[in-house]
């Protein structure tokens, strides 16, 4: 059976099924803060994604368009994704579920910028993502990772 990704509802449904991530100890990676502080029933404009497998959601992420200009990753300055919360269930990880999400995110063609989590980081790596230079001003302790579609490149500073 083909599975697809879902741009998600922002709706009580959806909530529902968060709160199955949360329980698997994912705190950091959990969107029940921010459902909640984005609650509009049925909301067009959600940032969120996921993958169903049957009816329940087993993977999911948010994905926040940034404009142009407050670009200081790529060259040239560009719209691009901040790729965020990327979580698969315990039972359903290694079954590429979070290669499907991060092929979607890619799709655009649009650089991303992810904040690797909870050992995540080889798993970026994996999907294209490298690392850029560390900038203390910018990066204010994370250590982002970025994908870089066609003719984009790290901008310098």
């Amino acid at each position: 059976m083909p599975f697809s990704v879902t741009k998600l509802k922002i709706n009580y449904k959806t909530l529902e099924e968060f709160k199955k991530f949360k329980e698997y100890g994912a705190q950091e990676l959990s969107m029940l803060e921010d459902l909640e502080s984005n609650m509009i029933e049925d909301d067009s404009q959600s940032p969120f994604y996921g993958i169903y497998y049957g009816d329940k959601l087993v993977a999911r992420m948010s994905l926040y368009r940034q404009k142009a200009e407050f670009d200081q990753y790529f060259d040239p300055p560009q719209d691009y994704f901040e790729l965020w919360k990327l979580e698969v269930l315990p039972e359903y990880q290694h079954k590429n579920f979070g290669k499907l999400l991060v092929d979607y995110a890619k799709s655009y063609e649009l650089p991303i910028k992810t904040n690797p989590r909870m050992n995540s980081e080889l798993f970026f790596k994996k999907m294209g993502f490298e690392p850029v230079t560390y900038d203390m001003e910018r990066d204010k302790g994370e250590n982002p990772l970025v994908w870089y579609p066609s003719g984009v490149s790290e901008q310098k500073h």
